[in-house]
């Protein structure tokens, strides 16, 4: 069987705390998954559960406080500046807000190139490269020479899905990359995610708060509460055949168009969140 592409065990991450003597907040208390090559992994809970530092772990922009994280077999957790821009080649991210993840005053033909010439690539080959990179996203070669501002949002998250296709990644950290985006445009943009990953093979960690959209695009899924990863599997069996409370809370969010099965919905949640209040409390000991 080979080996897993990226693999966690016992990720702990954890944010100092400013003040004499106050000791690190810990976000991200030992965590284990890993992504197969060319499989999706959706990370999957609220705001605040520890989500997103995770993917930022992964990418070195959070301090891996434990544990360790691999990939491709190579111990990742505490690499220098030289050896992550070295490892740039193999895992690139998307990030969500597309306003804000496109530098304003650099066209996008540049903005594209740019990976590509800090790794040695002459100017000629990354143009071709480039024009390559926008035709694959559906967009025309003009748009090279244009700036973000004169592109939707949709657009713009295309964009920077050729930016992070540039150099050819095995692994793409995809970090709520539709939540920004009105929902026909996140089906293109996820339909997009989903054809270059047959096409090119490569595997996403994807980052969301949305079980609905998990559920489309991973093969596997991973439910975060509070910092630890309390259900996983496959997407079928983590939606269908839930067993966590948390879990199924999340499922019980979604809405639904029938306003009677909504209202039950909601009876359901708060059962269900009332039942985990309680499960926290004990294992707080009191």
């Amino acid at each position: 069987m080979n080996a897993p592409l990226l693999k966690a065990d016992g990720l702990k991450v954890s944010y100092p705390v400013r003040g004499l003597g106050k000791k690190p907040i810990e976000i991200v208390h030992g965590v284990d998954f890993e992504v197969g090559r060319g499989e999706t992994l959706g990370i999957v809970g609220e705001s605040g559960s520890g989500k997103t530092t995770i993917g930022r772990a992964i990418l070195g922009l959070a301090m891996v406080t434990g544990g360790s994280v691999r990939f491709d077999g190579r111990d990742i957790s505490h690499l220098g500046a030289r050896d992550r821009r070295d490892l740039s080649k193999g895992i690139q991210v998307v990030f969500q807000d597309p306003y804000s993840s496109l530098n304003p005053s650099l066209t996008i033909g540049a903005t594209l190139a740019e990976p590509l010439i800090v790794q040695g690539w002459d100017k000629a080959k990354a143009t071709r490269r480039v024009l390559d990179l926008l035709d694959r996203v559906g967009l025309p070669k003009n748009a090279a020479a244009r700036l973000p501002r004169e592109f939707s949002g949709g657009q713009r998250q295309r964009i920077a899905i050729a930016r992070a296709l540039a150099p050819s990644p095995r692994l793409i950290v995809c970090d709520e990359p539709v939540s920004a985006l009105d929902l026909s445009t996140q089906a293109t943009v996820m339909d997009l995610l989903i054809d270059i990953q047959r096409e090119q093979g490569v595997a996403y960690l994807f980052v969301s708060h949305d079980l609905a959209v998990v559920r489309h695009i991973s093969h596997r899924t991973a439910v975060v509460y509070r910092g630890d990863i309390v259900e996983q599997g496959s997407t079928r069996q983590v939606t269908e055949q839930a067993e966590h409370p948390y879990t199924q809370r999340l499922l019980l969010a979604a809405p639904v168009a029938d306003p009677l099965r909504q209202e039950k919905r909601r009876a359901d949640r708060e059962r269900l969140r009332a039942a985990q209040r309680e499960a926290d409390l004990q294992a707080a000991g009191f």
